[in-house]
């Protein structure tokens, strides 16, 4: 009996896991069209990357994207769609190449900046000499005496 309880509660846990709404389970369509739009909560992100927990603005709008693919729109007229509703703003177009060459272009002053530094502020001083004293004197005349007697 204790079993029976046991596999029922996992059993309903499982259905319950199960039980999730459309945007939860977002399809790769919703999020190939999401990808192109913005989100107008108050992030910078788009329907696809939206990281607003339940989004009081995005989960409608992926739940109707959703509902108008089923529908048999494309994704172009989705688009037009919801530029024509939201106004231009809402449409993220995809980077160019500009927009991955820049970020990468930017290194290259910054490490000419730094090899330049490194460069000017970072040139060894002579070293120090400690004085000679009369064990150091000492020592020395014997190392050139061993040194001559090598040769």
């Amino acid at each position: 009996m204790r079993r029976l309880r046991s596999s029922l509660l996992i059993l309903a846990v499982a259905l319950l896991a199960m039980a999730q709404d459309v945007t939860r389970r977002q399809s790769v369509d919703v999020l190939r069209v999401g990808a192109r739009l913005a989100c107008l909560c108050g992030c910078s992100d788009t329907f696809a990357t939206c990281s607003m927990l339940e989004c009081h603005f995005c989960k409608p709008q992926k739940a109707r994207i959703a509902k108008l693919q089923a529908a048999g729109m494309s994704d172009q007229a989705i688009i037009d769609l919801y530029i024509k509703e939201f106004g231009h703003q809402i449409f993220r177009d995809k980077p160019n190449a500009f927009g991955w060459i820049v970020p990468y272009a930017a290194l290259l002053p910054g490490l000419g900046l730094l090899w330049w530094f490194v460069r000017r502020y970072y040139r060894p001083g002579p070293v120090p000499v400690a004085a000679a004293g009369p064990e150091i004197t000492r020592y020395n005349e014997q190392i050139e005496k061993e040194l001559a007697d090598l040769e």
